[in-house]
């Protein structure tokens, strides 16, 4: 028996198996986990069909998560299909690329509205439509990066958003906790993935976390799935309104002996 067996939830943003839904996803299945998986448009389908079919899905649905009728379409299938939800994942993302560069000010109205819809109000919308779905202990988790917490270069509009989907989280967690549902976030450190090439100066970014985090070197993916399965499983029971930090420990430090190094500074 596995840590999340006769556990079923679904999984909204996998986009290829190099993506940080994906490493979650991987290792509720083999816990024992039934998932399902929703895709946006016909384009990322055919990414995410391989994905679901691998895990021996029983739904994959089309969901754009800014459509308040898709995510009900979503609502109403996973019920008839599964009938309850033991957890939710949420790996939904966007901003348009020109907002992720440049001067964090230039972002348009309509950029900022785009980023905050499909980044943290989607997280909102579909905790409230899974609601009735909810099992007891059942546990939301949303995806999230420093960014939200600190400034980042490049990271602009996104963080905001991030800041948002946190804070989200810990009102959802408020909302939530009376039923003993669990809602949290992962804050992972930078990992390559399909995402993460849209943010300019990426490289950048892994080489600096990698040299200035306690542990020297950078997240892997499969490290992220396993905080996944933790945050999922009884096993973080006790554990609500969380940023839960996967970054090798860089979230933690102010400056580090290469700093001191840099300025002359013994360390």
């Amino acid at each position: 028996m596995g840590l999340m067996s006769n556990k079923k939830g679904i999984i909204f943003g996998v986009s290829n198996k190099r993506g940080i839904g994906y490493a979650i996803a991987k290792q509720l299945f083999n816990e024992g986990a039934d998932i399902a998986f929703t895709y946006a448009g016909e384009t990322m389908k055919s990414r995410v069909l391989p994905c679901a079919e691998e895990m021996n899905s029983k739904l994959i649905m089309n969901c754009d998560v800014t459509n308040d009728d898709d995510i009900a379409s979503v609502v109403h299938e996973f019920k008839r299909v599964y009938g309850t939800c033991d957890f939710i994942i949420h790996a939904v993302a966007f901003a348009n690329r020109e907002d992720l560069e440049g001067d964090f000010s230039n972002v348009s109205r309509e950029g900022w509205q785009t980023a905050m819809d499909v980044s943290a109000y989607s997280f909102v919308a579909i905790a409230n439509k899974f609601k009735p779905l909810l099992n007891p202990k059942a546990s939301l988790i949303a995806l999230t990066y420093l960014g939200g917490e600190r400034s980042v270069p490049n990271y602009n509009v996104m963080g905001v958003a991030k800041a948002a989907l946190e804070a989200s989280v810990r009102y959802l967690a408020l909302e939530f906790g009376h039923s003993e549902v669990r809602v949290n976030a992962i804050s992972a450190g930078p990992v390559k993935t399909l995402a993460a090439k849209g943010i300019s100066g990426f490289d950048i970014l892994l080489k600096v976390n990698a040299a200035r985090s306690p542990m020297k070197r950078n997240v892997t993916l499969d490290e992220v799935g396993k905080a996944g399965l933790y945050l999922c499983s009884d096993l973080s029971s006790g554990v609500t309104g969380e940023v839960h930090h996967v970054d090798c420990g860089y979230h933690s430090i102010a400056t580090s002996k290469e700093d001191a190094k840099i300025i002359g500074i013994s360390a």
